[in-house]
C-alpha cells in the first residue's frame, strides 16, 4: 500500500556524536503571526458556528424543558424530542461508531481537516491567540514584550491576557456543565454564589482545564496527547488531499526584489520570508515536507498566498494538494478504500436513523414472581404472578393499556390500565387465571402487550411464560 512519506526533521547526529538530546526540553513558545485569507475566514466561519452550538445550544427551550440536557441524577437524557436512558446506551455506541468512520472518511478524502477546521482543541486556541493579540500585539510585539524588563505596561498587558483567559475559561466551564445542570438556574447560582459541592467541583475543574489546554499547552495536546496524530499516516494515501509545499517550484529559496530576474538568478518562487512558519500554529516549517503535527489549518496557505500576489507570482506555491499531482500524475477522487468507508458509512447511519425513528418511547421488563412458580385458587384456577417495570421515556403522562394473549381461557384478573407520569418508572403487579382444564403443557407461551390509549403507535409486544401443573394425559 502506497503510503505519502512523513519527513523526519529531528536533528541528526554524525557518527561520532554521542551527545543525547533531551526528549523532554522545555518547551518553546510559538507567537502566531496576524495574518488574512480564504482559510482563515472558512475557519472563523467555521468555529464560530462551533462557539454558537456550544454556547447557545443549552439555552434553548423544547416543550417546557431545556432542550438538551443530560440529567445524570435522573438517567434521563434529553436531545430536543426524545428522552434517552441508560437502557438506550447501545445507540450512543452506535453513535460513537458512526463519529469515528466519518472521521476516517474525511481523512481519507482530505487529510486533517477535523483538526484545522473543527476540533475544539484548536477552535479555543485560536480565540485564545486571539486574545492574546488584542492585548499584547501582533508576533513582533509579542516577543519584544516577552525579552523586556517588568515593568507597569508589560504587567498590565499580561495581567490583562491572563484576565481574558480565565473570563473564555469560565465561561466555557459554564457552558459545558449548563449541559448537566439546567443552566437558567446554573447562572443565576454562579453570580449569587449559591453552587453546591458538585458544580463548584467540575466548574472549576473545566475552567482550569480550558485556560491550560488552550493557553498553555496548546498544539502539545495534539502533538503528544492527542492520538489521531499518530495514525493519520496510516490512512493517507497518494490521492489524499493534504497541504505540501511544491518543491520544484520554489527551490532554490532566496530573497530578491520584486521585479528582478530572479530565473537567471538559479532562485525558485520561495523568497524564504519565513511567514509559512510564523503563521503556522504548531511551529513547523511545511517546506520541510509532510509532518504529523501539520494539523491541515491553512495558514501556511493563505501566508503563501499573499506574498505571492505581492510579488506578482502565481499563487499555489504552497496549497492543497496530492502526492500524485505533485508528480506530475492524476489524482483519483474515487478510490476504493474510499468507497469502502463511504458504503459503510452510509449503511450505518441508515440503521442509525431506522433504530431512530422507530424507537418506541416504552420499556417494559416483566419479572415473574420468584416466591413460587404457579399457584391454586380457591376456585381452582392455576394462578401467576408477574411484576411489569413500565418506564415512560417520553416527558408527557400516558394512560396505558395492558393485555395479554395465550392459551385459550386465559384470563388477566386486575384492572388493565395505568397511568405512567413523564420520565416515570412503575412497578405494575399483574396477576393471570387459567382453567387447568385448558393447559396444554406445563410451560405455555404468552404475550404481554402495552399501548398507550391517546397514541396507538406507542406499543410494546413482550413475550413470557404461563406455568403450571403437567396436563393429565
Amino acid at each position: 500500500m502506497n503510503q505519502i512519506p512523513v519527513k523526519d526533521v529531528t536533528p541528526k547526529k554524525g557518527a561520532g556524536d554521542k551527545q543525547n538530546y533531551d526528549l523532554y526540553a522545555k518547551r518553546e513558545h510559538i507567537y502566531v503571526k496576524y495574518y488574512k485569507g480564504f482559510f482563515k475566514n472558512f475557519r472563523i466561519i467555521s468555529g464560530a458556528l462551533m462557539l454558537v452550538m456550544f454556547y447557545g445550544f443549552s439555552w434553548l427551550q423544547w416543550d417546557g424543558r431545556q432542550a438538551i440536557l443530560f440529567d445524570l441524577p435522573n438517567r434521563q437524557f434529553h436531545v430536543f424530542g426524545m428522552t434517552f436512558w441508560p437502557q438506550d446506551f447501545m445507540l450512543l455506541s452506535w453513535l460513537l461508531i458512526i463519529l469515528a468512520f466519518t472521521l476516517f472518511f474525511v481523512t481519507v478524502f482530505a487529510g486533517r481537516l477535523w483538526c484545522g477546521y473543527a476540533c475544539p482543541q484548536f477552535v479555543w486556541t485560536w480565540l485564545f491567540i486571539w486574545a492574546e493579540r488584542i492585548t499584547e500585539g501582533d508576533r513582533n510585539k509579542r516577543m519584544k514584550l516577552e525579552k523586556a524588563p517588568m515593568s507597569g505596561e508589560k504587567a498590565l498587558r499580561k495581567s490583562a491576557k491572563h484576565l481574558l483567559w480565565l473570563v473564555i475559561a469560565a465561561a466555557s466551564a459554564i457552558a459545558f456543565v449548563g449541559y448537566f445542570s439546567p443552566i437558567r438556574e446554573l447562572v443565576p447560582h454562579v453570580l449569587s454564589f449559591q453552587l453546591g459541592p458538585w458544580e463548584t467541583w467540575w466548574l472549576a475543574f473545566f475552567t482550569v482545564a480550558t485556560y491550560g489546554n488552550a493557553g498553555w499547552l496548546r498544539e502539545q495536546v495534539c502533538i503528544y496527547m492527542c492520538p489521531y496524530a499518530r495514525f493519520q499516516s496510516v490512512m493517507f494515501d497518494q490521492d489524499t488531499l493534504i497541504i505540501s509545499y511544491d518543491e520544484k517550484r520554489g527551490e532554490a529559496r532566496g530573497s530578491r526584489k520584486k521585479d528582478s530576474d530572479y530565473k537567471a538568478q538559479g532562485l525558485g518562487d520561495c523568497i524564504d520570508c519565513g511567514n509559512c512558519v510564523h503563521v503556522c500554529p504548531v511551529g513547523i516549517d511545511i517546506r520541510d515536507g509532510l509532518q504529523y503535527e501539520c494539523v491541515a489549518c491553512g495558514a501556511c496557505v493563505d501566508a503563501c498566498d499573499d506574498i505571492m500576489d505581492r510579488m506578482g507570482y502565481a499563487r499555489g506555491l504552497v496549497r492543497y494538494t496530492t502526492e500524485h499531482s505533485l508528480e506530475g500524475h492524476k489524482t483519483h477522487l474515487l478510490r476504493p478504500r474510499l468507497i469502502g468507508y463511504f458504503v459503510a458509512l452510509l449503511a450505518m447511519f441508515a440503521a442509525f436513523s431506522y433504530t431512530i425513528a422507530s424507537r418506541v418511547p416504552l420499556e417494559i421488563d416483566i419479572l415473574r414472581d420468584r416466591g413460587q412458580l404457579y399457584t391454586t385458587t380457591p376456585e381452582g384456577m392455576i394462578e401467576n404472578v408477574y411484576t411489569l417495570k413500565l418506564a415512560n421515556k417520553e416527558q408527557r403522562s400516558h394512560t396505558y393499556k395492558v393485555s395479554v394473549t395465550g392459551p385459550e381461557g386465559l384470563e388477566m384478573v386486575d384492572n388493565g390500565e395505568v397511568v405512567i407520569e413523564a420520565g416515570e418508572l412503575l412497578n405494575f403487579p399483574v396477576r393471570l387465571h387459567l382453567d387447568p382444564k385448558r393447559l396444554i403443557s406445563a410451560n405455555s407461551d404468552i404475550e404481554f402487550t402495552i399501548q398507550a390509549l391517546d397514541d396507538p403507535s406507542i406499543t410494546v409486544t413482550e413475550p413470557n411464560r404461563f406455568i403450571g401443573p403437567a396436563p393429565k394425559r
